[in-house]
């Protein structure tokens, strides 16, 4: 008995061993010579594969950085910016100075072409003399600045195209006209007036109440002094030095020493309107930028409450 239990024994054992032999084979990676685990799948032929690697790269080469716009060139886009057409009255631009310059250019053609005699009438009757003045104070004064001294080649007919045309770009058409009418009425007065007063207490003869006055260069005295209080420093020292050199070297040269002091009190009338103007100039920008829109409010409801 105990040999048959010992047979049969052998005979399992070896019966076994072939059959985990076999199942080790076909739990065993062909390839890679490993043993695949039960249960889990893609393992056969599953070999860790290395990430290939990346070809060395080089920083790539900058060009040089363009050469900066030569100072020329600045100098023309500056002058471009500047927009120098916008030196010249236009009728949507600036209205009243280029209604006005067609106006005079209409009165030195009369004054060039017209009869000696009927101009001679026209400006007597525009003068603002002191009998005039006497008289019908406001039409003479509205009148007389109908005619340019000079003709339009003047320097006062070229410096009231510029600078009107300036300044009422900067403040706006009725502003700048009163500007202008300040400077010519007031002007005119301070140089009449104390004729009329000299004739009267017998300092000067009688004749001197009937002289020739007409003209638009103590408004335009008054434009520059005005306009030089909205220019920058670099332009507005420059402008004030310039006239006033003009004015005051025809003052020392005394030929025309009541005209020439009412070129001097014109342009100190335009710089004392300096406040006034910029004030004007600082309104007018602000309304052509628009209002501005106030900041939204939100406010927290609580559920239930009705807004008023």
């Amino acid at each position: 008995m105990d040999r048959s239990t010992t047979a049969t024994a052998t005979a399992v054992a070896t019966t076994t061993a072939p059959t985990a032999s076999s199942a080790d084979a076909a739990l065993k990676d062909p390839q890679a010579g490993t043993l695949l685990l039960d249960g889990v799948p893609r393992q056969r032929g599953a070999t860790a594969v290395l990430p290939a690697p990346r070809p060395a790269t080089t920083s790539p080469v900058l060009a040089p950085p363009a050469p900066s716009a030569p100072h020329v060139s600045r100098a023309l886009a500056r002058l471009r910016s500047l927009r120098p057409w916008r030196l010249l009255p236009t009728p949507t631009g600036t209205p009243f100075t280029f209604g006005y310059a067609v106006v005079l250019t209409v009165t030195a053609m009369v004054t060039d072409y017209a009869d000696p005699s009927l101009v001679h009438a026209l400006q007597q009757g525009s003068s603002t003399d002191v009998a005039h003045l006497v008289r019908e104070p406001v039409l003479v004064l509205l009148a007389s600045a109908l005619w340019m001294a000079g003709g339009i080649t003047s320097p006062y007919a070229i410096g009231f195209v510029l600078v009107l045309t300036a300044l009422e770009r900067r403040i706006g058409g009725l502003r700048a006209a009163g500007v202008f009418l300040l400077g010519h009425v007031v002007a005119t007065l301070a140089t009449e007036v104390p004729v009329g007063l000299s004739v009267l207490v017998g300092d000067l003869p009688d004749s001197s109440l009937h002289r020739l006055d007409y003209g638009i260069s103590f408004g335009v005295a008054t434009s520059v002094g005005a306009l030089a209080g909205l220019l920058r420093p670099w332009l507005r020292w420059p402008l004030l030095v310039v006239f006033g050199s003009m004015v005051v070297g025809d003052l020392l040269e005394f030929a025309d020493p009541m005209t020439d002091w009412g070129h001097v009190m014109s342009l100190a009338i335009g710089v004392s309107t300096w406040p006034l103007v910029r004030g004007w100039r600082r309104a007018r920008t602000q309304a052509a930028s628009g209002p501005a829109i106030p900041a939204a409010v939100h406010t927290a409801r609580t559920p239930g409450t009705v807004a008023a």
